[in-house]
């Protein structure tokens, strides 16, 4: 029992030199390129001017929160930061130039700073600091749907403890984004997106008594999912390409006016 526990102990404190340690696989970052059809866009004439959009909240509607295995908390299910996603959308196309309301207080607080520190140097001379861009449009919506199983199946067989099956989920993911005239407040546009979230899982396993009172198993599979922010990505994409068609086909704007006035 002694030389047991000997063993026991000797191997507890040289077990890691034992047991190979695997080789992290890192994998270097990269830049999101535009998906293709946004690149379509950009293929396309350009507006003579971009037109100033602000945006204030694009956010999470839908309230969904999905488990964390072995923790107490819960995450949202969709991300957080489909604000920073149009925004970005917005530059890519080249039709827009957004500004900065988000962050406004911020900014309002760097210019006072500016002010204060200019005032100081130049104390006989009236300070001015140039005035903020205002917005032709306003963008609204956000991320109103997220629905899960929306559709579920697969197929299996076994035979003689030798089994293998494939599963599959679809969720879905839907975007409302809306473009008001700032000079009326009246609601221009309206646009709604859905993209589905793609999940499989193929799993294959052997599970056979080898004699009487021992059982052998192994396993093996692998599972993919679509990322829910690139699916988020590209529905927001879609949604501001929308935007722009129907804007031209409805006349409010083309590829060498920027939006007309229709108070």
């Amino acid at each position: 029992m002694k030389k047991l526990i000997s063993v026991l102990l000797l191997l507890s404190t040289t077990g890691c030199g034992i047991v190979p340690k695997p080789d992290f696989n890192l994998s270097e970052a990269s830049i999101n390129r535009p998906s293709s059809v946004l690149e379509a866009l950009q293929a396309k004439p350009k507006p003579k001017f971009t037109i100033p959009v602000a945006v204030y909240s694009f956010r999470d509607q839908t309230g969904q929160y999905k488990p964390q295995q072995n923790v107490s908390s819960f995450s949202t299910a969709v991300t957080q930061g489909a604000n920073a996603i149009l925004l970005q959308t917005l530059l890519d196309t080249q039709w827009f130039t957004p500004v900065e309301r988000e962050g406004l207080q911020n900014l309002l607080t760097e210019r006072k700073i500016i002010k204060k520190n200019k005032a100081k140097a130049n104390k006989n001379t009236k300070v001015t600091i140039p005035d903020l861009a205002n917005a032709r449009l306003l963008l609204e919506g956000g991320i109103i749907s997220y629905e899960t199983n929306t559709s579920t199946g697969g197929i299996g067989a076994a035979y003689f403890g030798l089994g293998a099956s494939e599963l599959y989920r679809e969720d879905q993911i839907t975007i409302y984004l809306r473009a008001i005239d700032v000079h009326t407040g009246k609601i221009m546009l309206s646009v709604n997106t859905t993209k589905k979230i793609f999940s499989q899982e193929v799993r294959a396993g052997l599970t056979r008594f080898t004699s009487l009172s021992r059982l052998a198993e192994a396993e093996m599979g692998y599972s993919t999912n679509e990322p829910v922010q690139l699916c988020v990505t590209q529905a927001i994409e879609l949604a501001v390409i929308e935007l722009i068609e129907q804007g031209m086909n409805k006349g409010f704007w083309n590829n060498q006016e920027v939006v007309k006035d229709h108070s």
